[in-house]
């Protein structure tokens, strides 16, 4: 197999490649120039990205790289539609690194696959799937599909997914390594599930509507950390709740001035029926809290508002439990990955009030209005455990168009970090 061999100096490039280029090139190999002192990570994703749309189908990592340095060039080399092969260096970070990649490959996989291939109840089932393959005698699931989530309270996500012809879905799995029934939940992690977003009756343009494929990136993002962190040993129960639906428009869709009363007898007005994705969190935030896990995680694509105030480099964290976000942010130090705390203020759960009901699931305005993250955040409160809550708005899980650092696609970013904080003592 022919492969290009790529190794990392600290020294400038030779001057026939230009004073400041990052890249250089041998006869079969190449060099990737870098500042220790100046971004060395972007420099590395920059120089993969070169390398990528050179379409080079396996590379081959020599010499000294930190497991830092190769996730970095990993996450910029590998495009949707151009598979290669990457041979990591000979060093102690192999096998983990091997694991973080097939956990970013499934990852990416889900959200970058068609919305026609991708419906609710296939999201579920390839996440129940591939995490029983990890571990088949620990892992036990549910589906939970159809009018069987009215029977069993689900309401919220039946009625976002009720206007499509493939039904609604939640998946329940339990990942037990114990082997004692009676073990306690020491995590929740809920992802929102949406596997097409048309924005219901409140419509999204044909360029806003492009992307939506991308909405259950939530969904994707806490299955590929829950299998990392499998794939790394993880000794506690943890559960895994998706709310999978499509959000389309028919006869049958829910509508702008519905109520929908959920199981904790909060009713809700539908004010904008594209603020969809905190619906579906309600129920799986309602059905971890029930469990009494100390840590309840959801993810989710969930407002433009947090690509506003963080671009899609940075993930938003909101959190009704400072120093469990502290450790969030400790851990994402030690896997160079971005987060960012944004607002969630008690009052948050009171800024998309309503004349006909508790709360309305947004504010009548575009975009939700000012501050929309941290509104969206405070109406998932409503529904959230007391303590031990972190809400993720995955800014950053998806890029519409390649940048200098990133390919087209999934980004699969945050699943070294929630895996990391699952295994954490």
């Amino acid at each position: 197999m022919t492969t290009l061999t790529i190794s990392l100096s600290t020294q400038p490039s030779d001057g026939v490649w230009g004073k400041k280029t990052s890249l250089s090139f041998s006869h079969d190999s190449a060099v990737i120039h870098i500042d220790p002192d100046n971004e060395p990570l972007r420099t590395i994703q920059q120089a993969a990205r070169k390398l990528d749309g050179m379409s080079i189908p396996h590379v081959t990592l020599s010499g000294e790289w930190t497991w830092q340095q190769q996730w970095a060039f990993a996450l910029s080399f590998t495009r949707a539609n151009h598979t290669s092969t990457i041979v990591w260096c000979d060093n102690e970070d192999k096998v983990k690194l091997t694991n973080a990649y097939a956990s970013l490959v499934f990852t990416r996989s889900l959200v970058n696959d068609t919305p026609e291939n991708m419906s609710p109840v296939v999201l579920a089932s390839k996440a129940a799937e591939w995490l029983t393959s990890l571990a088949p005698d620990k892992v036990s699931s549910e589906i939970i599909q159809g009018e069987a989530l009215i029977e069993n309270g689900w309401q919220g996500i039946w009625e976002v997914g009720r206007g499509s012809e493939r039904p609604p879905a939640m998946l329940v799995l339990d990942y037990n390594p114990t082997a004692n029934n009676d073990a306690p939940i020491e995590a929740v992690l809920v992802g929102k599930g949406i596997t097409f977003d048309s924005g219901g009756y409140s419509i999204k343009s044909s360029e806003g509507m492009l992307d939506m494929k991308a909405d259950m990136a939530g969904a994707a993002t806490v299955t590929g950390s829950l299998g990392l962190a499998i794939m790394q040993g993880l000794s506690k129960r943890v559960q895994l709740i998706l709310c999978c639906a499509e959000n389309l428009i028919s006869g049958h869709a829910y509508k702008l001035g519905d109520i929908i009363t959920y199981k904790n007898g909060v009713t809700v007005e539908v004010v904008n029926t594209d603020a969809e994705g905190r619906l579906v969190l309600a129920d799986g935030l309602m059905a971890a809290s029930e469990t009494g896990a100390p840590l309840v995680i959801d993810a989710a694509t969930l407002t433009g508002a947090a690509v506003n105030a963080v671009g899609t480099d940075y993930h938003a964290v909101f959190t009704n439990d400072q120093p469990v976000a502290n450790r969030l942010f400790s851990v994402a130090n030690e896997q160079a990955e971005l987060f960012w705390q944004l607002p969630l203020a008690s009052w948050h759960t009171d800024k998309c009030p309503s004349h006909f009901a508790d709360t309305a699931n947004s504010r009548p305005v575009k975009g939700g209005g000012a501050g929309g993250a941290s509104n969206a955040a405070g109406f998932l409160a409503r529904f959230a455990p007391a303590s031990g809550w972190l809400h993720l708005d995955l800014a950053a899980a998806y890029h519409g168009n390649p940048t200098s650092e990133m390919p087209a696609g999934a980004t699969g970013k945050g699943i070294l970090t929630l895996a990391a904080l699952l295994n954490a003592a």
